[in-house]
């Protein structure tokens, strides 16, 4: 699956906590953060903007509409701008954000409020609408969806491209001075809605924070869906590999260490891991809708109870966790300040509601002497915010064994399931004329399902043919979708969430001859997918740095992609993980780090042509090298994914026979490792694209 190509915040109070506690490798991962400071990728585009020379320029989605002879009159639109002028809400502009109050990728259908509004379906992107105007913000994955998706009334902004402003740039030019900015403060993160605070004040503009209502649930009503009811379930601690005692006691470690008291956590996919959870309330993502806070003597789990059966309660009851309303989080957080908690914070990932609520709650009670903290040696303490990256984010990111091993499983088991699609598919590609991109990801899923531990799909299938190959995060719809041309290229991108771990892989094939042009460009793709994957690098070498390896080919001959190449995946967990990736945007300093999963996933797109993307998943790990320069430990890669890349695609006369050796070695363990749990046709199947390919 594609990584997030996303700015990062311009936060530099980041700190990082030193490696104290090592008393187990899983103690260590909470202490020992890398003691530098860096930025973290957010899933944001009021701050993405690109100065760098290009051949593309911003359009409207008017301009490329120009055959339309009237405009679309947007009625979401109109009725969104009636509520500008309420009472109680007063602005100029409103801003909606794909976000839930989670600040997560995939979220809820509920709280699509960017997509219901604009009608871009896309997983990232920032709508803005003034009294006037509309635009919409998202980055090259989504380049050409967005064309589609939008209709007259809507600006398409190509975030990065040069000469687009930023979204806050631009509310804030083209508003009169004095204007105000409204925002649902629970859907921006902090260092977001700060940084958007400060650019629209460059003009005179206010930052309005509506906490008690927001506008596109307004106009949504009756129709907009119910919130996710669905069972939370204990993850078994034979895959989560460490109990939550063990996970809570290296947490608060891990907060007196850094001088805090509590901590409040609300990314989902931090609180699912700590309390060995998982839930169904986002798609594709095993986790359920909460805020956890801990502090060093209890700790508080804010869900839906209705949601929690009575094993998880027993569960949550054994790590002394106590239940409380989701809902009632503002005042948790300001109770906390009322007992003089120093409350550890993660500005880039909590909301602006939380922060904004302590540190006003801070200021209330920070002069009554009740309100502060006692200790045993008399002292006491002022309420206080200690901002910080969440030390889990950090510690999730690195496997423990058991994450690892059922990473393997899951892997194998999910090959096996994909033999028999593909084996499936280039058969009924010949026969069938009607094969759409939508039965194929139908029917890929089938495969998948009668696989042990399987739960869900980790994405939505990118099933292309043809030129919907080459938009990058497409997905296919009954009503729009191509029937699959076995004369042109057709990329799939899928993933599962088992039981025991998470997958995502792509393949690029053709189902009768290639084009010399689509050889090469495929070839060079292949040849940036063999070399990162055998790249091997110093310890805290971040992940841009490696981005250029799986570019080189490509560049050789002006060619390029415009998404990252690799992203974190975690265990039985979302398909992206933070903090580290491998991009090029080279604000994430996050060094990658053995243990850490990532993908390697280069590409080549034509618009309207074409598209080929490799992707298979990696495990971090020590590397064996015959010399370590200043003492450093070098780290390399192993592979988790295993199936086969299809050869009929590669031009060899562009291959090294080093670059050879690596196709057919990894073919060869292909076929060792799937083979056993395949039979009849499909092994064969197995075996006749396992072959080796010969060197010219």
């Amino acid at each position: 699956m594609t990584p997030l190509t996303l700015s990062s915040p311009s936060l530099n109070r980041l700190l990082f906590l030193t490696s104290r506690y090592s008393r187990s490798p899983f103690l260590r991962n909470f202490s020992s953060l890398p003691l530098i400071h860096r930025k973290l990728p957010r899933n944001h585009l009021l701050g993405a903007r690109c100065e760098a020379s290009s051949s593309f320029t911003a359009k409207s989605s008017k301009e490329i509409r120009k055959a339309r002879a009237e405009a679309v009159v947007d009625e979401k639109l109109t009725a969104l701008r009636q509520q500008f002028s309420k009472p109680g809400v007063g602005i100029d502009a409103y801003i909606v954000p794909s976000q839930d109050a989670h600040q997560s990728e995939f979220i809820a259908e509920c709280y699509a409020r960017r997509a219901f509004i604009s009608g871009f379906t896309g997983s990232a992107g920032t709508a803005v609408v003034t009294k006037d105007k509309a635009a919409l913000w998202t980055d090259g994955r989504y380049f050409l969806q967005a064309e589609k998706q939008l209709n007259s009334s809507w600006t398409l902004m190509r975030a990065g491209n040069p000469g687009v402003p930023t979204a806050s740039e631009w509310v804030a030019d083209v508003l009169a001075s004095g204007g105000r900015v409204g925002i649902d403060p629970f859907l921006f993160s902090a260092d977001a809605a700060e940084e958007l605070k400060e650019a629209i004040a460059k003009k005179n503009h206010e930052l309005v924070y509506l906490y008690n209502v927001n506008l596109v649930d307004e106009i949504w009503k009756d129709s907009r869906p119910k919130p996710p009811s669905k069972q939370i379930r204990v993850h078994d601690l034979k895959y989560a590999g460490v109990d939550v005692a063990s996970k809570l006691l290296s947490l608060r470690n891990a907060i007196m260490d850094a001088g805090a008291s509590a901590i409040v956590i609300s990314m989902l996919d931090e609180i699912a891991w700590v309390l060995n959870l998982r839930g169904s309330d986002v798609p594709h993502s095993p986790v359920m809708y909460s805020y956890l806070i801990v502090e060093v003597d209890q700790a508080q789990l804010f869900v839906d109870d209705s949601k929690v059966n009575e094993e998880v309660k027993d569960h949550l009851k054994n790590a002394g966790i106590e239940l409380r309303p989701y809902d009632s989080i503002l005042q948790e957080i300001d109770s906390l300040a009322a007992r003089g908690a120093q409350l550890l914070m993660d500005p880039s990932t909590l909301n602006v509601a939380i922060i904004s609520t302590y540190k006003s709650a801070c200021e209330k009670y920070s002069s009554k002497p009740e309100s502060k903290e006692k200790f045993t040696d008399g002292s006491s303490t002022k309420p206080s915010g200690i901002y910080m990256q969440s030390p889990i984010s950090w510690s999730k990111a690195i496997k423990n064994d058991a994450e690892l091993q059922g990473m393997k499983n899951s892997h194998l088991r999910d090959a096996a399931a994909l033999a028999h699609f593909w084996a499936w598919l280039e058969e009924e590609v010949h026969k069938n004329e009607n094969l759409t991109e939508v039965d194929v990801a139908d029917r890929l899923l089938e495969f998948r399902s009668v696989q042990d531990g399987f739960m869900d799909t980790s994405f939505d299938t990118i099933s292309g043919s043809g030129a919907n190959g080459a938009i990058i995060h497409y997905k296919p719809e009954p009503e729009s979708c191509s029937r699959v041309d076995p004369h042109k290229l057709f990329l799939l991108d899928s993933g599962a969430q088992y039981v025991d771990g998470t997958t995502d892989i792509t393949r690029t094939a053709h189902f009768s001859e290639p084009s010399a042009r689509e050889k090469e460009c495929f070839t060079r793709v292949l040849q940036g997918h063999i070399a990162l994957d055998q790249a091997v690098f110093p310890e805290g070498t971040p992940g841009f740095v490696l981005d250029g390896f799986a570019r080189s080919s490509l560049w050789k001959i002006g060619l390029d992609y415009r998404h990252g190449t690799g992203h974190g995946v975690g265990a039985a967990l979302n398909v992206h993980e933070g903090p580290q990736s491998i991009s090029f945007r080279y604000g994430n300093m996050t060094p990658i780090q053995s243990g850490m999963i990532v993908s390697n996933e280069p590409g080549y797109y034509e618009d309207h042509a074409f598209g080929i993307r490799i992707e298979n998943l990696l495990h971090v790990k020590d590397a064996e090298t015959p010399n370590r320069f200043g003492g450093a430990t070098y780290l390399g890669f192993e592979k988790l994914t295993f199936f086969p890349i299809q050869t009929k695609m590669v031009d060899v006369s562009f291959l090294s026979h080093a670059e050879i050796d690596w196709l057919n070695s990894y073919h060869a363990e292909v076929w060792e490792k799937v083979s056993p749990l395949l039979e009849g046709p499909t092994q064969q199947w197995l075996w006749n694209n396992t072959r080796p390919l010969a060197k010219p």
